[in-house]
């Protein structure tokens, strides 16, 4: 089973693509979290760490671009292909009220007319190949018809579908029969949203057998062992998270101050969390950590914990 891993800002940055592919197999793209190309026409110093060739070397990476100006998409596109990238992602997925407002991310989908116009150029010009992530609408998924019918008109090296509206955040279930219909689609398809184990990824593939790629967030944060077992690797067992985790949290020490560190660290134990049995108590000791130490000692409490079941992310044990 061919496996993405989403671009989750905040989380994936490159030192954790850099870590997880140290300890993990199985993914075979990692999608860097967006970066928004402006009129300046430059990379931010953060930017350029993140889609540096140097600090994506030892897997494959894929740039996501968030932006609604076609010529700004152009002008990244074209710096990462002279960086040595052979495909970037446009980002009409992401559901934040500040990205929307801007009509960025899910907000282009509410102006089709203006979406195609950016199509129309990006394709017309682009230098590299163009993959999509997509949501199925702004606010009702019978808008999915409309946004697939445009969608078709491009050769899009990959069209990645979450199955939910801009308004449903990351609530309620997504509309699964609406990615059915993108089994006729003549590009690849990928699926993204609530595939948190291997038997939901299974699942999903025998449901949707013409899916190219299951793209995974937060299913493997939680367990950073799922894509390996869904290649055919070895599961999730408690050295090999134990060696993820200290292995995380040094080169996060090496790299941030504490604040930072600590904010990085409680946020991928949040979603790890979700592995244990009973890991409310270390859970609430990660969370109210005010020192490395602190945390460090509650982190090693959590992952002393036998591991559930058929460890992953859970919304309700998330909460």
């Amino acid at each position: 089973m061919t496996v993405y891993f989403a671009p989750l800002e905040g989380l994936t940055d490159d030192t954790f693509r850099r870590v997880h592919a140290e300890c993990f197999s199985g993914v075979a793209k990692y999608f860097i979290p967006f970066i928004s190309p402006t009129q300046n026409m430059v990379f931010t110093t953060r930017e350029l760490r993140a889609v540096s060739p140097e600090n994506n070397a030892v897997f494959h990476a894929v740039p996501q671009l968030l932006t609604r100006d076609a010529e700004h998409f152009l002008w990244a596109a074209q710096a990462l292909a002279d960086m040595g990238y052979g495909e970037v992602n446009l980002n009409l997925g992401c559901p934040s009220g500040t990205v929307t407002a801007k009509f960025k991310g899910s907000g282009m989908l509410r102006d089709l007319t203006t979406l195609r116009m950016f199509l129309d150029a990006v394709f017309t010009r682009t230098p590299i190949p163009v993959s999509v992530k997509t949501r199925i609408g702004y606010d009702d998924p019978a808008e999915w018809d409309a946004v697939y019918e445009l969608l078709q008109a491009y050769p899009l090296h990959e069209l990645i579908i979450h199955p939910r509206t801009r308004s449903q955040m990351y609530h309620g279930e997504p509309y699964r029969e609406c990615y059915a219909a993108a089994e006729a689609y003549p590009h690849p398809v990928a699926y993204n949203g609530d595939l948190f184990t291997a038997a939901d990824c299974r699942a999903l593939m025998a449901e949707f057998p013409f899916t190219h790629a299951v793209m995974l967030g937060r299913g493997l944060i939680a367990n950073p062992a799922l894509a390996q077992e869904l290649a055919g690797g070895d599961a999730l067992t408690a050295d090999a998270l134990r060696t993820f985790h200290d292995k995380l949290l040094a080169a996060y020490q090496q790299r941030y101050p504490v604040n930072v560190v600590l904010g990085r660290m409680r946020e991928v134990m949040k979603h790890v969390s979700c592995c244990f049995e009973d890991a409310h108590k270390p859970r609430k000791l990660i969370r109210k950590a005010a020192t490395v130490e602190a945390y460090a000692a509650a982190a090693d409490m959590m992952l002393s914990l036998p591991l559930r079941d058929g460890p992953g992310f859970d919304p309700y044990l998330y909460k």
